[in-house]
């Protein structure tokens, strides 16, 4: 700490502190225009200029760090006049009529708490555009402070905008582009949430939020923190918060796309399909129907008869709850979630190698690691806040690995880009392991003291060196052998991994190869390292860890492990029959054993994979009880009961996000017409089958302090404290602080952890004659999964259409042009996409996205999967592609 003087008051401050955070802390904050505490100082305005001892003039406070015994003096005549100058040189072009438009924003303020008025002088050669959907430009009111220029490369790393000129013929416009878009602009909205006077601002209807309520974004699994404004019973506005997870940063879709929560076909009503056309219907009516149902199947064929999804959309505690109601009301381990079609493979392979299925290291810890291995992954568009601090990390001298077929962002900054043939994942990270041990490259300590099974581990990899593989897996040997020195080399090291990874024949097993890089070079159990999967939505975590999975209780927790406690709290005995996973509950539904399917918030038919054979399977159910927001594509062609539900800004609850925090949502305004909460349905629904013990809670919180209960490592995670912190499981008890690094000192059960010895199985999806291109799906930037939310939002002017990405030789060899609209044909599907020819594409590969419901990617995809876990393979399908009508 240090001690310094603060007008003649003593103060305390810690260490580094800029002078112009500890006099906001004591209570003598000064003016300021071009400072922002995300970005580095500048001390261009000199309005929060103070004297200090020993300084011959005065100093900006902004661009000064403490130092002990300091003597400070934030006010005198002479301050105050060289502010004001500064004040009336900044606004001598300014409009007066912004001033009286809106005068709350901080330039304004501070030029009437100055009596400074406007010059109100007109400039000439100002940037304008009205393209953008989201972020409006009004340059007549740029104050030149440069906040805009430095949170774009800063924080986000976009480096769109530019200052062009000198002196009075400075103007400021991107660099790249005439347009915003053209320039780069992703819409992360920060140069907005920067821009003192107004110069940039959000493009709204004009109202002004009444109420703001802080929440967990809906989107990705980062888990931003985000502040909702609403008016008159609606969401008007949103803006990051300052929390460790995004630190006042924000996407375009957390930020902007909102209005899906009024949009006009939102369903607000109960609804049974009769005669085939849906009818809308009192609460008492769905639920009674249902619950008959429900009772008949169960009654005529078993438990077993019934599959109930849980949703990452929905809440901890309503995943919990609905997870329960399989187990205690209708006798069947039948439960899962979306987990399942995407990081199912990390939970196990994480949980068999280290003994817990989740990432190891916070985000925080990319400002610790010297190097980065991205494997399958495109966090600058799937998880854009961590893209976004993973490039800044490498722009200020962070190694970089990326294994990903295509050339994504992040690729483009990398040492060494690995652009590995779409599934041959497995033989590359062998490859990997085979190099650090030849080059010795281990961390001979670690090995040591912390792991088994190295002898046997190195016999079984010495056969994928990188001059054996190297031609199987598309990449040049030296090009792995440099990647395995680069990962070795800077330590710690922290490694994330996507669907690229996990959405494989061997997605597993290619995780269980990622854990043996860490093992082999000690990156495991320290800030800055680890093995860390980007989940996908906002709670694929919580929902499967709170029990929606049919091997395990909540909390991850084995059924023969933990079944004896569960059964003592609920009151209840388990069911005695293994459950079925997603995969095995469609096997079911196509064999005629599964006869009915309770889907919340999981658009089930147009995400899994081999659409058609998913529909073939739905086709032949009794009872299909769709729990949304809106008439998804599963409740348009197979639903018989449709219960509207509660969005995230209408009710109370917790998410997981992925680096294990558990965070709050809060209610910021009623839900329309009959919604209801996803936890009120449950609730209703248990007890019109005469099963209301167990179920009959307050409230959500009543529901997680059950959770509590039941699960050791969450014992500590009670509301009143995730009201103030950001708390990561473990936190077994409510003076834990939380785990932000796990393995420290030993693995879940065991001082050591076993490497394992992975055997390449190739995916039967090689292209041929008849299917000469591999196709690999994902996301992208705007959109999101089936397009649920983002395409009731303007993001559909950033992003209308999903396209055919293809390098430019496959273009030419077919004869395609750039928007030429083509036919794409696998074993198992079509479907029609416009061509986008792109060079981060290579040869043979072509790539789409799978957000659009009309284009249907998922009836292209295979009917391949894990081998361990069932997780589809959507990452490599042999396809063909023609001219449409050939």
């Amino acid at each position: 700490m240090v001690q310094l003087t603060i007008d003649g008051i003593s103060h305390e401050v810690a260490d580094g502190t800029l002078l112009i955070d500890a006099l906001t802390a004591a209570g003598a904050a000064v003016p300021h225009l071009c400072h922002d505490s995300r970005v580095k100082p500048s001390g261009a305005c000199r309005l929060c200029v103070v004297d200090v001892s020993g300084q011959a003039r005065p100093v900006p406070s902004c661009a000064l760090e403490v130092s002990a015994g300091m003597v400070v003096r934030t006010r005198g005549e002479a301050l105050d006049a060289l502010r004001r100058t500064n004040l009336e040189l900044i606004a001598a072009h300014y409009p007066a009529a912004a001033c009286a438009a809106e005068p709350d924003h901080p330039f304004h303020r501070l030029l009437a708490a100055h009596g400074v008025e406007p010059g109100d002088v007109r400039q000439e050669g100002l940037f304008q555009d009205e393209t953008h959907p989201y972020i409006g430009v009004a340059m007549e009111r740029c104050i030149y402070c440069e906040r805009c220029i430095r949170i774009c490369e800063q924080v986000q790393g976009q480096f769109v905008w530019e200052a062009w000129g000198r002196g009075d013929g400075t103007r400021i416009s991107p660099g790249k582009g005439s347009t915003l878009l053209a320039g780069g602009c992703v819409g992360c909205g920060a140069c907005v949430d920067s821009c003192p006077s107004g110069a940039l601002f959000d493009k709204r209807v004009g109202v002004e939020p009444a109420v703001w309520t802080r929440t967990t974004c809906v989107y990705c699994g980062v888990g931003c923190q985000l502040d909702v404004g609403t008016a008159h019973g609606r969401v008007v506005a949103m803006r990051p918060a300052d929390s460790p997870v995004n630190r006042g940063h924000a996407c375009v879709k957390g930020r902007y796309a909102f209005e899906y929560n009024h949009a006009p076909d939102r369903i607000m009503q109960p609804m049974i399909r009769r005669d085939g056309n849906w009818q809308a219907v009192s609460w008492d009516a769905a639920l009674d129907f249902a619950a008959s149902k429900l009772e008949a199947i169960v009654a005529r064929d078993g438990p077993d008869a019934v599959g109930v999804l849980g949703s990452a959309r929905a809440t901890n505690e309503e995943n919990y709850l609905v997870q329960k109601f399989a187990r205690v009301v209708l006798g069947t381990h039948n439960v899962d979630c979306c987990a399942r079609v995407c990081h199912t493979p990390s939970a196990k392979a994480l949980k068999t190698m280290l003994g817990v299925g989740a990432a190891t290291n916070s985000f925080d810890d990319i400002d610790e690691a010297n190097a980065f291995l991205i494997c399958g992954a495109n966090p600058t568009e799937g998880h854009p806040v961590v893209g976004a601090r993973i490039k800044q990390a490498v722009l200020k001298g962070a190694g970089l690995v990326v294994i990903d077929p295509r050339r994504t962002e992040l690729a483009e900054l990398a040492d060494v880009h690995l652009a590995v043939q779409p599934g041959r994942n497995v033989p590359l990270f062998n490859a990997l392991a085979a190099t650090l041990i030849e080059e010795d490259l281990v961390d001979r300590h670690f090995l040591a003291e912390r792991v088994e099974g190295f002898d046997a581990f190195a016999a079984h990899v010495a056969d994928f060196l990188p001059e054996s593989v190297a031609g199987a897996c598309g990449v040049p040997a030296e090009a792995i052998r440099a990647a395995a020195r680069l990962y070795a080399g800077g330590r710690p090291s922290m490694c994330f991994h996507g669907l690229g990874v996990t959405e494989h024949l061997q997605g597993s097993e290619g995780v269980m190869a990622l854990v043996n890089l860490a093992l082999l070079t000690g990156n495991l159990g320290k800030h800055g390292s680890g093995v860390n999967p980007l989940r996908g939505q906002n709670n694929v975590q919580g929902a499967a860890h709170m029990g929606c999975d049919p091997a395990s209780l909540t909390g991850a927790q084995a059924i023969d492990v933990a079944g004896a406690c569960f059964e003592q709290v609920w009151g209840a005995r388990l069911p005695v029959s293994r459950g079925l996973d997603l995969p095995k509950m469609i096997d079911a539904a196509r064999a005629g054993r599964l006869k009915a399917l309770w889907a919340m918030g999981y658009d089930v038919y147009l995400s899994f994979a081999n659409a058609n054979d998913t529909a073939a399977a739905l086709a032949r159910l009794e009872l299909v009880i769709v729990q949304d927001l809106f008439m998804n594509e599963t409740a348009r062609s197979f639903g018989t009961v449709f219960f509207p539900v509660a969005s995230s800004f209408e009710k109370d609850g917790t998410f997981m996000n992925s680096d294990r925090r558990v965070q709050r949502i809060r209610t910021a305004l009623p839900a329309p017409g009959e919604a209801r909460p996803d936890w009120w349905v449950i609730q209703a629904l248990a007890a019109r089958l005469g099963k209301p013990r167990g179920f009959e809670f307050t409230g959500p919180e009543a529901v997680w302090d059950e959770v509590r209960s039941l699960w050791p490592d969450g014992a500590g995670l009670t509301y009143a404290r995730l009201e103030h912190e950001d708390l990561q499981w473990p936190c077994p008890d409510e003076s834990h602080p939380g785990t932000p690094v796990l393995h420290r000192e030993r693995f879940a059960g065991a001082k050591t952890a076993k490497l394992a010895v992975v055997e390449y199985v190739p995916t039967v999806e090689q292209p041929d004659e008849s299917y000469p291109l591999l196709l690999t799906t994902g996301r992208t930037l705007y959109q999101f999964n089936a397009g649920t939310m983002t395409q009731r939002t303007a993001n559909l002017l950033l992003r209308a259409s999903e396209t055919l990405d293809m390098a430019p030789d496959d273009a030419a060899r077919y004869g395609f042009v750039e928007g030429e609209t083509v036919h794409i044909s696998s074993r198992y599907g079509a479907a029609d996409l416009t061509v986008h020819i792109s060079g981060a594409m290579r040869a043979g590969q072509l790539f789409s996205a799978f957000h659009c419901p009309d284009l249907f990617i998922n009836r292209l995809t295979s009917p391949v999967r894990d081998r361990l876990v069932r997780t589809p393979e959507y990452k490599v399908v042999a396809v063909r592609v023609e001219k449409l009508g050939d």
